[in-house]
């Protein structure tokens, strides 16, 4: 099951610890950094494509993201 919560928290624990700005990951996603910052509060969910992308960008898997596995490491 998709964990709303997590996938928020993973998300702008990837983006921080990778040093980027919402402005640059939405620069990257070609959406404003205000969408970027929505998905990170809840306020908003990607659509599943750019989720994936996300996952790639950020070099972890899908599951992890979403909260379906604790294991960042892609197989």
């Amino acid at each position: 099951m998709f964990a709303n919560k997590i996938f928020c928290e993973r998300l702008r624990s990837l983006r921080q610890t990778n040093n980027l700005t919402l402005e640059r990951v939405g620069k990257d996603f070609e959406v404003s950094k205000q969408t970027v910052s929505r998905w990170e509060t809840g306020d908003r969910l990607p659509a599943l494509d750019i989720a994936v992308a996300l996952a790639d960008y950020f070099d972890v898997s899908l599951d992890y993201l979403v909260g379906r596995s604790d294991d960042p490491i892609r197989n």
